[in-house]
C-alpha cells in the first residue's frame, strides 16, 4: 500500500472516529448530532483514548490501552463520554461548554513490555515523541500518551510526571517496575464547530 493509500484511509478513519466521539458527547448533552462516516475498521476490537480540550487546556482524557471484546465505534463512544462526564480531575462537562471543545481521538497500537535495568537504561530507550508509555508498580499504574513529549520533551521529566501521576515520588525507582510502550494514530479536529 503507497503513502497515499495509507493516508487517505487514516484520514476516512479518522473523520469516522471523530464524529462517533462528537457524537457521543452530544447525545448525552441532548445536542444536534452529525452524520457519522462508515469504516471497516471500526467493527474490529481497538483501544482509543479521547482527549478534550477548550482554549487549549485539558478538558479530559480517558482511554483504554488494550483492545478488549468491544468494537472499535463502541470503545471510541464509551470513552468520549467518560472524558467528558466521568474524568475525575474535572467537573462533568457542560452543554455551554460545546461551543470551542476540540476532540482528539488516539487508536492505540499493543503495548510492548520494555526490559530495563534501571531508570537510565529505560529513559535511553524511550523515543520522545513517539512513544506512549505504561509505568506499573505493584498495584499503582498510570500513562502518558506520546502526544504528552509536546509538553514534557525531557525524557527525565517525562518519567517524573508519569510517576507522580502514578502516585509515587518523582525520583522513585524500584527493581520491581514495569514498564511498557506504545505508538498512536492520532485524529485531532481542525474545527471546534459541532
Amino acid at each position: 500500500m503507497d503513502s497515499l493509500t495509507r493516508r487517505a484511509l487514516d484520514s476516512a478513519l479518522g473523520a469516522a472516529l471523530l464524529a462517533r466521539a462528537r457524537n457521543a458527547i452530544a447525545s448525552a448533552l441532548e445536542l444536534p448530532l452529525r452524520g457519522e462516516p462508515a469504516h471497516d475498521a471500526l467493527a474490529r476490537p481497538g483501544a482509543t483514548f479521547v482527549t478534550l480540550r477548550r482554549e487549549g487546556r485539558l478538558r479530559g482524557c480517558i482511554g483504554r490501552l488494550e483492545a478488549g471484546a468491544h468494537s472499535l465505534d463502541a470503545d471510541v463512544r464509551r470513552n468520549a463520554r467518560s472524558a467528558a462526564f466521568e474524568d475525575p480531575r474535572f467537573s462533568p462537562l457542560a452543554a455551554h461548554e460545546w461551543h470551542g471543545l476540540e476532540v482528539e481521538v488516539s487508536v492505540l497500537e499493543h503495548p510492548q513490555p520494555l526490559a530495563v535495568r534501571d531508570e537510565a537504561h529505560a529513559l535511553a530507550l524511550l523515543e520522545p515523541g513517539t512513544d506512549g508509555v505504561i509505568f506499573e508498580w505493584r498495584g499503582r499504574r498510570a500513562t502518558f500518551l506520546p502526544q504528552v513529549w509536546a509538553q514534557l520533551p525531557d525524557p527525565g521529566q517525562f518519567m517524573a510526571q508519569l510517576k507522580r501521576k502514578a502516585g509515587l515520588s518523582a525520583d522513585f525507582w524500584h527493581a520491581e517496575v514495569r514498564l511498557a510502550r506504545y505508538r498512536v494514530t492520532p485524529f485531532e479536529e481542525t474545527s471546534s464547530t459541532p
